[in-house]
């Protein structure tokens, strides 16, 4: 019953899909690396990597290693993780809860982060032994705190958990927690700037140990994702029909729920606010190659990698030597297509 289905509208030659999708992600992140106040060439990057993974060569400008290694090279590894984050799980949460609107934030896990890092700036709060670190890993803490406020109070609502259930609850906890946030900026003094750039959303100069920070998470969470690819097929059907087909709905429910969080909290966590990427990367991902989770998981990941690298690039270079914050190129970018995509659905529906 289910298979007839995802058949018939996902595409017919999958390699092509991937070959494209990894295209593009590649060719960002060479132009990520290379593009910027001093250009690297594609020729002196390989000689850079290669002299630090074969080291059988000196011949490499001190001052273009330092760049592409310890300035570009993170915060692209950086950019491309968050990307995929946000694109993974909002292509989840839409699969999850039957409504093309549904994003990472739909659950009010990003106002959590956000509250989070936004308390430690504003209260200077510094964890022993933490440092720099205290502030992504008091955003990831929040996160996970509101996914299972929400989540304890959709029980008590209603047992089941039913999905509009799940929707409403965590867009008023949204609502709570950003008339917080808009306490906190209006109670701010010096802090302000720091509080706004941070909830614009940016990669810029996070280093290494912002990339370590994410990658389990990232690790883990998308594995959770990518294998629960059947489950989301049947769930994408409605709850009661995925229980005909043997899915165990509130459980997977549950797991989704709690992979998905985890992306974007520790997204949010490292970059700041960035918003559209999880809502309308995986739209145009679903639009070109289908609906089939087995496909669409994966190809939003290395889309939206692509795209958050290539948004980032443009954020930096657009206005040299200042740079804009990523969460405004992205909204300016996807809220057109978002808009777009609306439109092309309604007459779809007219039709």
């Amino acid at each position: 019953m289910l298979k007839p289905f995802i058949q018939k509208h996902t595409v017919n030659k999958p390699s092509i899909s991937y070959s494209l999708s990894i295209t593009f992600l590649v060719i960002t992140f060479f132009l990520g690396v290379g593009v910027g106040t001093v250009q690297v060439s594609f020729k002196e990057m390989m000689a850079i990597f290669s002299h630090h993974l074969l080291p059988l060569s000196n011949d490499v400008d001190p001052l273009l290693d330092n760049i592409v290694l310890n300035i570009r090279l993170p915060r692209v590894i950086l950019a491309g993780l968050v990307g995929a984050s946000l694109s993974l799980a909002g292509a989840a949460f839409q699969g999850l809860l039957r409504n093309p609107l549904a994003d990472p934030y739909t659950l009010g896990v990003s106002s959590g982060a956000s509250v989070g890092a936004v308390t430690v700036i504003f209260f200077q709060i510094s964890l022993p032994f933490m440092g720099l670190l205290t502030l992504p890993i008091a955003s990831i803490i929040a996160a996970f705190i509101t996914i299972f406020i929400v989540l304890f109070f959709a029980r008590k609502i209603e047992p089941g958990m039913r999905v509009e259930t799940i929707i409403l609850t965590g867009i008023i906890f949204s609502s709570f927690l950003g008339a917080f946030l808009s306490l906190i900026i209006a109670l701010s003094g010096q802090e302000l700037r720091q509080i706004i750039g941070w909830l614009l959303g940016s990669v810029s100069m996070r280093g290494w140990g912002y990339v370590w920070l994410n990658v389990p998470f990232f690790l883990i969470g998308a594995f959770l994702l990518l294998f629960n690819t059947r489950e989301l097929n049947a769930m994408s059907f409605g709850e009661e029909q995925a229980q005909h087909l043997g899915v165990n709905v509130e459980k997977r429910k549950r797991l989704v729920l709690f992979a998905g969080s985890l992306l974007t909290g520790a997204a949010v966590a490292v970059s700041g606010t960035i918003g559209f990427v999880g809502l309308v990367i995986p739209h145009l991902t679903r639009l070109l190659w289908g609906p089939d989770h087995k496909h669409l998981l994966p190809l939003s990941m290395f889309v939206g990698a692509g795209f958050l690298i290539l948004a980032d690039l443009i954020a930096r270079t657009i206005i040299q030597p200042a740079e804009l914050p990523i969460g405004v190129i992205t909204a300016i970018i996807g809220a057109p297509v978002f808009a777009i995509i609306l439109m092309r659905r309604r007459k779809e529906s007219r039709g």
